[in-house]
């Protein structure tokens, strides 16, 4: 069975970091693409990173470069989403994802929260 669970999320204040886990299961993430979203309230869900199966390419949303860092444990199983420098327009639930490319996601984990206060 195929499963994604994050971790990780919590409240931090701004100009803080966390780093967010996002262990598999019942596949290797060295196989697929690995994105993580996020969504806050009365918001669409927006994608905020990729890496590529094998890890070859990374890739992240405008508004997230130079501040979070995508990157994969393989010995884990699990990609992470390192992320510095937060705001509270950070504020969300973020998931993470894998597919068989970066903008193509077939399965979801259930989210964590993260909440960055002024």
């Amino acid at each position: 069975e195929v499963q994604l669970v994050e971790s990780g999320g919590g409240l931090v204040q701004a100009g803080g970091s966390l780093r967010l886990s996002c262990a598999a299961s019942g596949f290797t993430v060295d196989d697929y693409a690995i994105g993580w979203f996020r969504q806050a309230p009365g918001k669409e869900r927006e994608g905020v990173a990729c890496v590529s199966s094998g890890a070859r390419s990374t890739s992240y949303a405008d508004s997230v470069k130079g501040r979070f860092t995508i990157s994969s444990d393989n010995a884990k199983n699990t990609v992470y989403l390192r992320m510095n420098s937060l705001k509270p327009e950070d504020t969300a639930v973020y998931y993470c994802a894998a597919g068989s490319l970066c903008g193509i996601f077939a399965s979801w984990g259930q989210g964590t929260q993260v909440t960055v206060s002024s």
